[in-house]
């Protein structure tokens, strides 16, 4: 990758995120996009306990699409969901910085397939998570 390719990818970030509702109300940072990767991180805050006073797991899920999301329209296709698997592995807890990290493994015509880790400060992996992409016919950037 070169790095205007980097540069790139930045660019089609910063447009999904400006139009991107639900990270902007969990205030969920986009930190590093490329090709085929992407870094998000969001704080564990009250409203995302549940009654174990653990953060629940739709939250782990939510950060996990969202690094999935951006590491799979990198490139400015635009791509949706079309399959995603979890497994939680530790809980999290109010306060604990949450990073998920997504990592392109298969990228075809139309599909690609995506290994997200969601881990904590201290290295702990909260969730792994698998997403199958589907790209349809449009682009993120229009230009």
């Amino acid at each position: 990758m070169s790095t205007s390719d980097g540069a790139f990818a930045g660019r089609v970030a910063a447009a999904m995120y400006e139009r991107d509702r639900v990270a902007h109300a969990l205030e969920i940072a986009v930190d590093e996009v490329r090709f085929g990767y992407a870094r998000c991180s969001m704080t564990v805050t009250e409203q995302m306990l549940n009654g174990h006073d653990l953060c629940h797991g739709g939250y782990l899920f939510l950060l996990a699409d969202t690094a999935f999301a951006y590491a799979c329209n990198a490139r400015n296709d635009v791509n949706v969901a079309l399959a995603c698997t979890i497994s939680y592995s530790a809980p999290a807890k109010a306060g604990d910085r949450l990073v998920a990290t997504a990592e392109e493994r298969v990228k075809t015509n139309r599909t690609g397939t995506y290994d997200v880790t969601v881990s904590g400060k201290s290295g702990t992996v909260h969730a792994l998570f698998r997403g199958t992409s589907y790209q349809v016919n449009a682009q993120v950037i229009r230009e």
